[in-house]
């Protein structure tokens, strides 16, 4: 959330960002008009409590407490009043302030979509086969360890089921993730719920923009995660935290629920896109003067991963029109799959600057004493199944059977092949 009185003193840079961004509902000037008048209510507000506390002292020496008594109840009906008002321009303000997009950072390219993303460094050479490369639900299928007719049966389209080696696979690399992140990158493990509340979610952001995007429980009004991105960062919300404990560094692994209501029909086939899927995620809680530094960091160690796999990637900066509502710069890694020929997303990298931690009242006292609200990081360490997709595919042989990646041995038994049981 952006402040509103920054929104009124530079309303020309926020419409500016909020276009860029795609946001039509960000209204600028009525979040301008609602915070002038609310500063014209609090002065008016101001003045009545201050009457009505003169009141008071006079009334104790009064000869005349009658004539007092009368006009002090006036005075308080009418702060009353006044508070009434209030109430209803800040609900105003703060549900106009929800649709107002963060402010992409000066370095971010300006473009309408991934068209205009910037690609900043790639690693590793596709690999050319022999052979021409299977896409990995064919390989997966042959394996044994991808079922999507089963998945299909108990869930419907774009739902995964994994089994034996497939199923053990994916744990290997949960295990492998969190243990190079809580061990040598300093994170703090944490295990959340899968179901959060409203306010968690507004918090982060995703409401009330991606409702439709969420699985949604009315009754209780809970929704199931997209991300751990959101129980992660709302363990601080309406905390204030001691600047010497920043920065703050955790990871967690969770399954990720999402309905892609916008992206019904794409990559029917495999893994690419499907509803629920495995994720280890870095969260960060930063000192403002430290969160771009702290940027590279994340992003660093959501590479490490993918080069001790030793999958290609690349680094792409991501432009105005692909960025998120929240995020003021975003990096996204990309793994490069030979078999859907295509590179997929595996990580995204952003520095919200302050725009959730306002949203979710979480500030730090810094050393002046004087109270600044964190800056927040989140990165994917990273996104399953498109792990495994690239892991099938870039480590596939021409018989049906594929390499395990030595950095996995260690938690796959000691296994260094998937090969289809005979």
């Amino acid at each position: 959330m952006l402040d509103a009185k920054f929104i009124a003193e530079n309303r020309d840079l926020v419409k500016r960002a909020a276009a860029h961004k795609h946001e039509k509902r960000a209204d600028v000037d009525l979040i301008a008009e609602l915070n002038d008048q609310r500063k014209k209510l609090q002065t008016e507000l101001d003045g009545a409590n201050h009457e009505s506390k003169k009141i008071s002292e006079e009334y104790r020496t009064s000869a005349d407490k009658a004539a007092l008594g009368k006009r002090g109840s006036d005075v308080k009906e009418r702060i009353k009043g006044l508070e009434a008002q209030m109430r209803e321009i800040e609900g105003k303000l703060r549900e106009a302030l929800l649709w107002v997009p963060n402010i992409p950072h000066e370095s971010v390219p300006v473009g309408e979509d991934a068209a205009a993303n910037r690609i900043e460094k790639t690693w590793g050479d596709p690999k050319k086969f022999p052979f021409k490369a299977k896409p990995h639900w064919e390989t997966g299928a042959k394996l044994g360890i991808l079922d999507e007719e089963r998945a299909a049966k108990l869930s419907g389209s774009n739902w995964l089921l994994l089994k034996g080696a497939g199923a053990r696979l994916e744990r290997a690399l949960i295990s492998f993730f969190l243990d190079v992140h809580t061990r040598e990158h300093g994170y703090t493990e944490i295990w959340p719920p899968y179901l959060v509340n409203r306010a968690s979610m507004l918090g982060t952001g995703q409401l009330p923009k991606l409702e439709e995007d969420m699985y949604r429980l009315k009754d209780d009004d809970l929704f199931l995660i997209p991300t751990a991105e959101v129980p992660v960062t709302n363990l601080h919300r309406d905390e204030m935290l001691a600047a010497k404990d920043l920065p703050i560094k955790y990871t967690a692994y969770t399954a990720c629920f999402r309905r892609e209501a916008g992206a019904y029909g794409k990559d029917t086939r495999g893994m690419v896109r499907i509803h629920q899927f495995d994720k280890v995620e870095m969260v960060r809680f930063t000192h403002p003067d430290q969160s771009w530094t702290h940027l590279e960091e994340l992003t660093r160690n959501a590479e490490t991963l993918l080069e001790r796999l030793g999958l290609p990637y690349r680094r792409v900066v991501l432009s105005t029109g692909d960025l998120s509502f929240a995020s003021a710069k975003t990096f996204d890694l990309e793994a490069w799959s030979p078999g859907v020929e295509r590179w997929l997303e595996v990580s995204s990298c952003s520095n919200f600057t302050d725009f959730q931690a306002r949203r979710m009242n979480c500030r730090f006292r810094d050393a002046d004493g004087k109270v600044k609200f964190v800056h927040t990081l989140n990165g994917s360490g990273l996104a399953l199944p498109r792990i495994v997709i690239a892991i099938l595919e870039n480590y596939q042989r021409e018989d049906g059977s594929v390499e395990i990646p030595e950095a996995l041995h260690p938690y796959m038994g000691g296994e260094k092949e998937l090969r289809a049981k005979s």
